[in-house]
């Protein structure tokens, strides 16, 4: 933390915002540990990829719909609400995890998760789905459509902040870095990028597929504010959330793949394959018994 964050957290306000940002992070850890259960069995249920990508965002969703983003079920059609883009489409079972925990549509849509015709779609599908704001799949799209929706605000004065959830691995994308530069050229003080640094994508390790370290100093030569940071610790979450910032933010989130579920942490297989019932079972009693 720094600049005036630190200054407000040490003052009376910083108390009652500490004592409000600690309670936010008390939730998300409920909520992620919900959604982690509900991942588990969309998967198993529709046979379906990608749970280790969905357990490794899945407290970066759950801190920002536990209040870290202005966005709930009674607002999502407030012009000035906070926008969540999840650029990281295949990790789809986390986001609509966590909205219907949330009550954004209800919870017995995700036993339709990848039925054909379905809402719920194998990546993030917005058609008829409060609280998803853009369909994504195609990895390196949703930042350039973040800058959009930000800088127009910008430009018609509203109100409220547009955050990105991104994978590392699209940021081998062009559009990505394209993005960056555009933001920082507007210094978009509404926007924020959150990664998802598990530092494994579709075949193996980021650093052996294309390098991207040293990362965050990239985005700061980008003329982005970087922060970098535990992204399985939801009041480090939501302390970088609300941090200050004079432009484009970057959270840069290490997270494990397949997070909370210990034979499925940190291996590339969980990309692609489903639980089997014994794994279910094993998988949802861990996830559980965590304290």
């Amino acid at each position: 933390m720094g600049g005036k964050f630190i200054s407000m957290w040490n003052s009376g306000k910083g108390q009652d915002m500490k004592e409000e940002l600690t309670d936010i992070a008390s939730n998300a850890e409920r909520l992620a540990k919900l959604a982690r259960v509900e991942i588990l069995r969309m998967t198993f249920r529709a046979q379906a990829s990608h749970v280790g990508s969905a357990l490794s965002v899945v407290d970066i969703l759950s801190t920002l719909y536990a209040g870290g983003a202005k966005i709930r079920k009674d607002n999502v059609d407030a012009v000035d609400r906070d926008i969540v883009i999840l650029s990281k489409g295949h990790a789809a079972s986390a986001l609509y995890s966590v909205l219907a925990i949330q009550q954004f549509f209800p919870l017995s849509y995700l036993q339709s998760y990848c039925d054909n015709g379905a809402l719920l779609g194998g990546h993030v599908t917005s058609n008829g789905l409060n609280g998803v704001e853009l369909s994504t799949g195609s990895l390196g799209h949703g930042l350039p459509y973040g800058v959009g929706i930000a800088l127009a605000r910008k430009l018609y004065g509203v109100a409220g902040s547009v955050f990105v959830v991104m994978s590392d691995g699209e940021c081998d994308e062009g559009t990505t870095w394209e993005s960056a530069l555009l933001a920082n050229h507007h210094k978009l003080n509404n926007l924020t990028v959150i990664i998802d640094r598990n530092r494994i994508q579709s075949l193996g390790d980021t650093e052996k597929t294309l390098k991207l370290e040293p990362f965050k100093d990239k985005w700061e030569a980008f003329g982005w504010k970087a922060l970098e940071i535990e992204g399985h610790h939801h009041l480090s979450l939501i302390s970088a959330i609300n941090e200050d910032r004079g432009g484009p933010k970057v959270i840069i989130a290490n997270t494990t793949k397949g997070s909370g579920v210990s034979f499925m942490e940190n291996s590339v297989l969980w990309h692609y394959r489903s639980p089997n019932n014994a794994e279910l079972e094993s998988a949802v009693q861990e996830v559980l018994a965590d304290k």
